[in-house]
Order: structure tokens, then C-alpha cells, then sequence
């Protein structure tokens, strides 16, 4: 366009921007996407992928306890700093791949810090230089909130985590949310000596109830000590290394390393989105329609920086409708935020989609409810103590299958495929004339007869 250096402008090269200046530029738009940390954002560089990869590393521990039961016998020994080495070097892998494809793609890199100045002006911080941009996307995700309390500054956070000089022998963990749950499993599973506390009764808080419940229960049984209905008043350095953390009810613990996990929120802090005249909510998100447009017509958002349903899947998604719609002239695709499966890499596992119980029951005049709980095989055979929770979610008037819960071996796995199902609007009756696969557990979403 004439008068512009670039059809489009993306700040963030994460998963959502990463994708939308692919696409836009496979329409033939000229585009600059800029970055001030590394190529693939918080998913690939310090959040989902990582996070896997230690979960896996994680549940070796119960795998070779159940060998035994089989007839093997393994000797093991734990390394941290391979497992960091080895988990670097995928996320440079990974992070080489992202900067290869928006190449070849066309797209230009700007490693940079920008700073939004007017409905189509970016200023590049690095070299002070001023791009003129017909279109800007808004894709910087989120960031860590931190905490106030006395002694705050010595907590890590999930972006510091994945970089520990050693494995902590004793943790504490704050908060009750996805990523709390998951290092607390990450880190018991490892051998460390692990206590999670978290201000309310129960983990994963907007979750089904049966769920939290379930997790709640595994978690005390398996290594992880819970502090529920407390907080943290004051984290003190003890001089020889360690911490001594003081507890809401008065009580003190000394461990050796603190992570805070209490939450995240919208990236936007010092990016110049309201001097520019862009609307952000009480939370710092960027106030955007359907089409993904902020209230400055030519700026756009999407992911985590929108505060709509903070998952890389869905930010890829919303990037994608964004450039076929802008640049591809297509119709305007939008994303069912109440249909979007999701795990939780704990363990054992959780994946949900669609509505929790309570939820149905508000939405709904009448909901039957299916549900079973069992020891999965292996852990069964091998003697071990650990539950799987399948729920199902059914409108009584019309048979929709309004949610499908599991918690336990391979969740996450399961529970993308009956997303596929409830996408096509699956009745409880579709469920019923599936046949089952023999012997697994998930032949139990399509044996359950009865409502309970």
C-alpha cells in the first residue's frame, strides 16, 4: 500500500503471531514481526513445550516402580542438569525451526523491543527507527503477576523454573491454578520434597467439581503436601541458603526454593496501546470484536494479550482467522470459547471440555450425569493406588453431550478426540453406538449406561 513501509505488523513472535504473519504472508502481504525475547514465544521458549518435557521426565519414577510388577528390573538414577542440557537444546531446535518458517515465508525478523506510537506507526527500540504499518497485530501474550507480600523477591516464577542450577530438594509452591499443579507434580515426581499452598479448598478453581476433587485427593495421596485455605504472609532468607516461609495460620516451613504460580496477565505494560488510543480492560487486555479488531480499526489482537481463552491452540486459531480474513478475503471465522478442549499436565492428568456440572446445571433445565471411577489397568496389575475419573455431561431434553471430564493416564490424549465428537454436536446416544476398544480406558466414555 502506498504510503506504508508493510501491509502488516505483528509485535510478538509467539504461536498467534507467529502464525498470522505466516498466513498474511501467503496472501502476498509485505510483513515485519518483532520480538524482544526469543522466536516462538512463551509456549515453545518457557512454557508448554518444556513444561512437557519435564511431566515426561517426571513420570519415568512411577513407571519403573510398576515395572517390577511386570518382571523387569531397572535401576535408576536422576540426572537435572541432563535433562536441562537436553531440554535446551529442543527449544533451540524448536526456536530455529519458528525463525526458518517465517523465512522462508518471507516475513521479516525485527529482534526487538517496539513501542506502538500511533494507529500505524511502530518505533523499533533497538535502533530507534519508525515503521509506517497499513495494519498492526497485537501478539505479545501474557506475563507473570507478582507477588507484594514481604520477602516476594526471592520467589522464581515459570520463566525462571526450567533454569534451575539443581534440582531443589524441598519447593514450595504457590498457587492452585495449571501451572502450580503441574511443577508440583513435575517436581514430586523428580524426588523433591514438595508442598503446594493455595488460598482456596480445592486445586484447578473454575473447574469441574468432581475434577478438582479428584486431583485434590490424588495429589495428598502422592507425595505432594497440601496447605489448601492458606496463604503466604512473609518469605524470610534463612543466610545459609535456604527460606523460611511464614503461612497465614502462623506456621513456618524451610525449603530451598519458592515458585510463584499464582497467576498471569495481559502483556501490554509499556507498549503504548492506549497512548495510541486502543482500549484495554481492568486487566490490561485488549478490548477486541469478534473479527479480533481493537478500537483503533487498523490495530488487531490476539492470544493471551486479549484475555478471550489463554491457550496456544486458541491464539493459533484466532492468528489464522485473523490473516484469512484480512488478507485472504475470506468470511470471518469465530472460535467457540465454550467448546475448547484442554489438559492439565499433572499427575495424573486432566482433560475437560465443555461444561463442568455446575455449569450445565445453571445453563440447563435438567442434566443427566455419567460417571465412573476405577484403578486403570497397569496401576491395577502393578499394585499401585491410582484412580481414573470419566464424567459425561448430558442435556436431558435433547441428549446433547454438553461435557466430557477425565482425570488420569493419557487425559489429555482423550480428551482431543471427544472434542472432535462434541464439535459435531455428539448426542449421548452417538456415544452409546460407538464400540469400544478392549481393554482400554477410554472404552469407558462409550459403556456408561446409566446416570448416577
Amino acid at each position: 500500500m502506498s504510503g506504508y513501509d508493510v501491509d502488516l505488523f505483528v509485535i510478538g513472535a509467539g504461536s498467534g503471531g507467529v502464525r498470522a504473519a505466516r498466513i498474511a504472508a501467503g496472501y502476498g502481504a509485505r510483513v515485519m514481526v518483532a520480538e524482544e525475547f526469543r522466536v516462538g514465544g512463551t509456549c515453545v521458549i518457557r512454557g508448554c513445550v518444556p513444561k512437557k518435557i519435564l511431566v515426561m521426565a517426571s513420570r519415568y519414577a512411577s513407571e519403573f516402580e510398576a515395572a517390577e510388577s511386570f518382571g523387569w528390573t531397572v535401576g535408576t538414577r536422576f540426572d537435572w542438569s541432563v535433562l536441562i542440557t537436553n531440554k535446551n537444546r529442543e527449544i533451540s531446535r524448536l526456536e530455529g525451526i519458528y525463525r526458518t518458517n517465517l523465512e522462508k515465508s518471507d516475513v521479516e525478523i525485527i529482534d526487538s523491543r517496539v513501542v506502538v506510537e500511533d494507529a500505524h506507526t511502530v518505533r523499533i527500540i533497538k535502533t530507534g527507527a519508525s515503521i509506517r504499518a497499513e495494519r498492526i497485530l497485537i501478539a505479545t501474550g501474557g506475563s507473570v503477576v507478582k507477588d507484594s507480600f514481604p520477602g516476594a523477591e526471592y520467589t522464581i516464577s515459570s520463566n525462571e523454573v526450567f533454569d534451575l542450577p539443581e534440582l531443589p530438594k524441598r519447593i514450595l509452591i504457590i498457587g492452585g491454578g495449571y501451572i502450580a499443579v503441574e511443577f508440583a507434580g513435575v517436581f514430586a515426581g523428580l524426588g523433591s520434597q514438595v508442598t503446594l499452598v493455595h488460598r482456596r479448598d480445592k486445586l484447578l478453581r473454575g473447574f469441574d467439581e468432581d475434577v478438582r476433587s479428584a486431583l485434590t485427593e490424588a495429589y495428598g495421596k502422592h507425595g505432594v503436601s497440601l496447605k489448601l485455605s492458606a496463604t503466604v504472609q512473609r518469605i524470610d532468607h534463612s543466610g545459609t541458603g535456604s527460606f523460611i516461609v511464614t503461612f497465614s495460620d502462623g506456621m513456618t516451613l524451610e525449603v530451598d526454593q519458592v515458585l510463584s504460580a499464582t497467576g498471569r496477565k495481559p502483556n501490554t505494560a509499556g507498549l503504548g496501546l492506549e497512548e495510541a488510543g486502543v482500549e484495554l480492560d481492568k486487566k490490561g487486555a485488549v478490548v477486541v470484536n469478534a473479527s479480533s479488531q481493537s478500537t483503533v480499526p487498523s490495530i488487531y489482537a490476539v492470544g493471551d494479550v486479549t484475555n478471550r481463552a489463554n491457550l496456544t491452540p486458541v491464539a493459533i486459531r484466532e492468528g489464522h482467522a485473523f490473516a484469512d480474513h484480512v488478507f485472504g478475503g475470506q468470511e470471518q471465522r469465530t472460535l467457540d470459547y465454550d467448546l475448547i478442549p484442554t489438559a492439565v499436565f499433572s499427575s495424573p492428568e486432566v482433560g475437560t471440555v465443555g461444561l463442568s456440572e455446575e455449569e450445565a446445571r445453571v445453563q440447563f433445565a435438567d442434566v443427566d450425569i455419567y460417571k465412573t471411577s476405577f484403578r486403570p489397568m497397569r496401576a491395577a496389575f502393578a499394585g499401585q493406588d491410582e484412580k481414573m475419573l470419566m464424567k459425561i455431561i448430558v442435556d436431558k431434553a435433547t441428549d446433547k453431550v454438553l461435557g466430557v471430564h477425565i482425570v488420569g493416564p493419557d487425559a489429555g490424549e482423550m480428551i482431543q478426540l471427544a472434542g472432535i465428537a462434541m464439535t459435531m454436536g455428539a448426542t449421548k446416544a452417538d456415544f452409546d453406538r460407538t464400540v469400544a476398544v478392549h481393554p482400554t480406558a477410554a472404552e469407558e466414555l462409550v459403556t456408561m449406561r446409566t446416570p448416577v
